[in-house]
């Protein structure tokens, strides 16, 4: 039996970043959290969202979230704290203008011991240079796309009776 997953400890200079970036958390979302960088891009920013996350800074999320987006939340109230575990960040995408993508990320969380996950693509937009979350798109894993070609209704049937799909396994289904 594998041992349960523990929550990230608070960042810390010197120590690897929350995000799961890689780097350290002095240059990746220290920086961003303390005020004394912008987040280049909405994938930054994402990160350094989830890094507040797990040292539970509530001004920082709420100084990023949009002003016209539904807050969770009050500006006098706290997040309930969880034990975020992990982050992975399945896509960044470009949106209709340079100052707007999509994120596409899980992040995981202790619950009674056991692992769970948050799977959400969430909207972000610039305004006036700064990256700011605008809404989550979805909740929940991506849909699932097929890699097989469609057949068509002229086609030959797949089962190889030699007949047209629309006559043979396209009219039993």
């Amino acid at each position: 039996m594998s041992p349960s997953p523990t929550a990230l400890p608070a960042p810390q200079p010197g120590q690897p970043c929350s995000c799961g970036s890689g780097r350290l958390f002095d240059d990746c979302c220290g920086p961003l959290l303390a005020g004394t960088r912008q987040p280049a891009t909405a994938e930054e920013l994402m990160r350094s969202r989830f890094t507040a996350h797990v040292a539970r800074d509530d001004a920082y999320l709420h100084r990023t979230y949009q002003p016209t987006a539904h807050l969770p939340f009050k500006d006098d109230e706290r997040l309930a704290p969880l034990g975020w575990t992990r982050l992975v960040v399945h896509s960044h995408e470009p949106g209709r203008n340079p100052d707007h993508a999509f994120v596409d990320f899980s992040a995981y969380f202790v619950d009674e011991g056991i692992e769970q996950a948050h799977q959400e693509r969430a909207e972000f937009n610039r305004i006036n240079g700064q990256w700011l979350f605008a809404r989550p798109v979805r909740s929940g894993p991506a849909p699932i796309k097929s890699s097989a070609p469609k057949i068509g209704r002229n086609d030959p049937c797949p089962c190889g009776s030699g007949k047209k799909y629309k006559h043979c396994c396209l009219a039993k289904a």
